[in-house]
């Protein structure tokens, strides 16, 4: 068989053999840092182009929800309950267990719970549908690939040993490519994790040092134990709580109303924070 006709000109020849193509992922992200000072590519594509090259090496396990962190339900919790937590979270997807959280039964559709409405009749069990599970080891590629082939965009991670790892949804793996897919809550990063609202309130990321929260408002807060330590506000409050605090939540320390505002991933992103003695008038 004849091979191929190289129709590339001599001058294309020998601009290859002066300046080869890339050897290695790191030389390819550094020709696209080139492309862009060149104005051939601009920042943004540069960015995606780059989340694409980096996602290949990335597995679930690198950017799931731990199985800490993830919002679940329970089969035999009340309607009431259920309810309660599908709107305090927000979410749209929720896995459900039985007996124990390592016992994942399948996926609630926050919308399906309307059917009970109509029907109240139904067996919640009736509206679940299949929960897929993968290793950690899923490369973010192939999993990418099997979200866009089925409807269903939220998979188990499962550990070597079988044990639930954590939870790892369509938008976690568009994230490394586009970056965070903002809410409405979001802000850049340059516009700081502590600023003040219109009601003479405080919006406060939960990730804000705590030694910042202290300058910011005149305050020392600290835990009821003063061993413990903590690097962030939501950290502290969290434990002081003695769990995950939920939307809607509010918590007072150090002359502070902590007002839950909006969480993701089982972390708190938003705090609405006043003085104590605002929040009780």
């Amino acid at each position: 068989m004849l091979d191929r006709e190289d129709k590339r000109t001599f001058l294309q020849k020998l601009a290859e053999f002066i300046h080869p193509g890339p050897d290695s992922t790191d030389e390819l992200i550094e020709s696209l840092a080139e492309a862009q000072d060149n104005n051939i590519i601009g920042a943004e594509s540069r960015a995606m182009l780059e989340g694409v090259i980096r996602m290949a090496d990335m597995t679930a396990g690198d950017v799931m929800v731990a199985a800490t962190r993830m919002d679940m339900l329970d089969i035999d919790q009340p309607m009431d309950d259920l309810l309660h937590t599908v709107i305090d979270t927000g979410h749209s997807r929720f896995p459900i267990f039985d007996g124990d959280r390592e016992n994942v039964i399948g996926i609630l559709m926050a919308k399906d719970l309307l059917k009970l409405q109509r029907a109240p009749e139904l067996n919640i069990r009736a509206l679940l549908r299949p929960a897929v599970f993968i290793p950690e080891t899923k490369g973010l590629n192939d999993l990418l690939r099997e979200f866009r082939g089925n409807r269903n965009h939220l998979a188990i991670v499962i550990d070597e040993f079988g044990r639930v790892a954590g939870l790892i949804t369509i938008e976690d793996v568009l994230e490394q490519i586009v970056g965070e897919i903002e809410d409405e809550f979001d802000v850049a990063e340059d516009d700081g994790d502590i600023f003040g609202l219109a009601d003479r309130t405080y919006r406060v990321s939960g990730d804000t040092p705590i030694e910042r929260v202290n300058d910011a408002f005149s305050v020392n807060l600290v835990g009821s134990d003063p061993d413990d330590h903590f690097d962030t506000i939501g950290g502290l409050i969290a434990h002081e709580m003695g769990h995950v605090p939920k939307r809607g939540e509010r918590f007072t320390i150090g002359g502070l109303t902590f007002v839950v505002m909006l969480t993701k991933g089982g972390a708190v992103r938003w705090f609405r924070v006043s003085p104590a003695d605002d929040a009780a008038a």
